[in-house]
């Protein structure tokens, strides 16, 4: 009877946790687009008036893709509507949660997941910093102790100094082209469609818009 009951209480916790995972409470809404030691990265597609029932996530950042006005209930029970411009990026703490799109139209949103248990990067020490190097295209919009993101922007044809990133997600917000001239010398071609996204080992290169656009990226460095 014991062991029954043991065997009980394990299933529960796990249907649990299962059931608190945004990707298996709402999968027609949530993606997994990507996850490694460090991170899951979310791509959240919500319908107009579509909701997501109660589900938690980890310390996370919010790269908007467009405009958000969302319901969000917290397991306490209070509500609170968030609005959001497209290409905005936020910070949230660990949260347990339900939310619905009471916008008319579709939104999508990036949610990089920080595991609470992950590894030290491990990454080597940065010294040319992009923010010190050309601060004039690589604005901080948000630090804290885990993260730093960056804000990228290249005019066509600007091409920015060889600098340093440790570990980081990359979120394209626009249509680009550039090219990146690594440490060793080899030349990388990166066109990317806007909402594309991709995970880098820390990073010595330099990058070109060769393109005839502004490229804008968001750059999520790890701690």
């Amino acid at each position: 009877m014991r062991a029954h009951s043991l065997w009980l209480s394990i299933l529960f916790v796990a249907t649990t946790a299962s059931a608190q995972d945004p990707a298996k409470v709402a999968p027609g809404i949530v993606k997994v687009e990507l996850e490694n030691p460090f991170v899951r990265v979310l791509r959240v597609n919500e319908g107009p008036h579509e909701k997501a029932a109660m589900h938690e996530h980890p310390a996370t950042v919010a790269v908007y893709l467009t405009d958000v006005h969302q319901k969000v209930t917290t397991a306490d029970g209070k509500v609170q509507e968030i609005s959001r411009k497209a290409g905005e990026v936020g910070y949230r703490d660990p949260v347990k949660h339900a939310d619905e799109n009471i916008g008319d139209r579709p939104l999508e949103v990036v949610l990089v997941e920080l595991k609470p248990d992950a590894p030290k990067t491990k990454s080597p020490p940065i010294t040319l910093d992009p923010v010190k190097l050309d601060p004039e295209h690589h604005p901080v919009v948000l630090e804290n102790e885990r993260v730093r993101v960056l804000r990228t922007i290249l005019e066509p044809h600007v091409r920015g100094p060889m600098h340093e990133h440790p570990h980081y997600v990359v979120v394209y917000l626009t249509d680009l082209h550039t090219t990146m001239k690594l440490a060793d010398g080899r030349a990388v071609d990166n066109p990317r469609k806007p909402g594309e996204l991709a995970w880098r080992d820390a990073l010595k290169h330099e990058t070109e818009n060769v393109g005839d656009h502004t490229a804008m990226e968001i750059q999520i460095e790890l701690k």
